[in-house]
């Protein structure tokens, strides 16, 4: 029984599996950045689902980043609090290939998750057609040039909430559009069991969300 927390963007997003099965979910994602209101009471509301008690939990799985500052905060806290309370491990998952999933079945070379980062920039990266990382995640300002090389190579399919400023710059005929998907806790099922049936944990005291760039703030004037 896996715990799952999606946090990194607006949608507010829990999931209990039990192996690959999904056996609870609660997500929102019109509500704009209220994690912190909701996180822990759809964490109550996946338990109830479930009909498990949360010791019965045999991990936590969040999503690391990149995305949201706050957001990836308040989750990674929730999920280390929960860790540390009932003495199991924690997994750590990249936001980009949760997005990933969403595609998984798509008829495609190249899945390419995107997360709006802001003006013409996204945190991207690119995923083999069975969502296994080609490479790693960066923040890429969007140019006519941008993921050309695979492009060239055959179909790609760009997914997340950062694709609509993607096409329109993109005009490939290679290039397919899955607008509008965020990250969600429904999708971490197949990477949290295997990254716990491998062990890869992360240390609950030290581990820090990956934000990716350094956080920015703006005076309002």
């Amino acid at each position: 029984m896996i715990l799952c927390i999606e946090t990194a963007t607006t949608n507010c997003s829990v999931a209990i599996f039990n192996g690959l099965d999904c056996v609870a979910l609660k997500e929102d994602s019109t509500s704009g950045y209220s994690h912190n209101e909701q996180l822990h009471v759809f964490i109550s509301d996946v338990r109830l689902q479930a009909g498990i008690n949360l010791n019965q939990l045999t991990a936590i799985a969040v999503s690391k980043g990149p995305g949201s500052y706050t957001g990836l905060r308040i989750g990674v806290s929730a999920a280390k609090g929960l860790c540390y309370a009932l003495s199991i491990p924690l997994i750590a998952i990249e936001t980009l290939s949760i997005l990933g999933q969403a595609a998984s079945g798509e008829r495609t070379d190249f899945i390419i998750p995107m997360i709006d980062a802001r003006r013409m920039e996204v945190y991207s990266c690119v995923l083999d057609r069975n969502s296994k990382p080609l490479d790693s995640a960066e923040a890429e300002i969007l140019s006519e040039s941008s993921y050309g090389d695979y492009l060239q190579k055959g179909r790609v399919t760009f997914i997340g909430n950062g694709v609509e400023k993607w096409q329109a710059v993109c005009k490939h005929s290679n290039a397919k559009y899955l607008e509008g998907v965020l990250p969600s806790a429904r999708e971490m099922g197949v990477l949290a069991d295997a990254l716990y049936s491998k062990k890869e944990f992360v240390d609950v005291a030290y581990f820090e969300p990956y934000y990716l760039k350094d956080f920015q703030t703006s005076i309002k004037a």
